[in-house]
């Protein structure tokens, strides 16, 4: 791993200021959207899921609510593009990322950085417990060089008939090599590469 002084001291300062920055200017959008969640979906606005952070360390992860309530009691945690928990404000949420926005207040506490491994549900964690001893060095984060690739996971399960299984022999493997290709390269000029690769995907394709 590279660049010491900023993953040490400048990542979180770049974190704290860009998280801020845009809880405060995607404020509308987010009251609109739980507004439209409410209204539709009733039930929770956001959904809270345990994940584990640096050093195995646990957090709650935020997100809009996207599935139906206690959809994580009668399904796996991974989901195709065609599961019937997810709702019908949820499917665009999740089509547009909408829906990881209030991560932006993970990253202002310092339980996430803006780019970073994916925070990963715990249980396929300790499949590769000993990749995530490496990955887990740092903060997870909202994108990173996995998001990027497997931009329309959902869709690429849609081949399976057992998500869960080939999430975890076939997609998971896939992102670990990703994740630690950015360990390798982490520092302020990879983070701003791969958040503007990261809006164009979201914005052009």
């Amino acid at each position: 791993m590279q660049n010491s002084f900023y993953i040490n001291y400048g990542k979180r300062v770049f974190d704290f200021i860009t998280s801020l920055m845009g809880l405060i200017f995607l404020a509308p959008l987010m009251f609109f959207l739980a507004f439209l969640i409410k209204i539709y979906d009733k039930g929770p606005v956001f959904y809270y899921s345990r994940r584990l952070g640096q050093n195995f360390k646990p957090f709650t992860l935020l997100k809009f609510r996207t599935m139906i309530v206690n959809a994580e009691m009668i399904g796996p945690s991974v989901t195709k593009d065609c599961d019937k928990r997810i709702t019908r404000i949820g499917r665009f949420l999740r089509k547009t990322k909408l829906d990881e926005i209030p991560q932006l207040w993970n990253v202002l506490k310092g339980d996430m950085s803006l780019v970073g491994p994916r925070p990963e549900v715990e249980k396929y964690i300790f499949y590769y417990r000993d990749d995530y001893e490496d990955i887990l060095t740092i903060k997870p984060g909202i994108t990173d060089y996995a998001t990027i690739k497997f931009r329309n996971e959902e869709e690429i399960l849609n081949q399976f008939e057992d998500v869960e299984k080939s999430y975890i022999e076939k997609v998971l493997p896939e992102k670990i090599k990703l994740y630690k290709k950015y360990l390798n390269e982490v520092g302020f000029l990879t983070d701003l590469k791969i958040i503007f690769k990261t809006l164009w995907r979201i914005i052009f394709k």
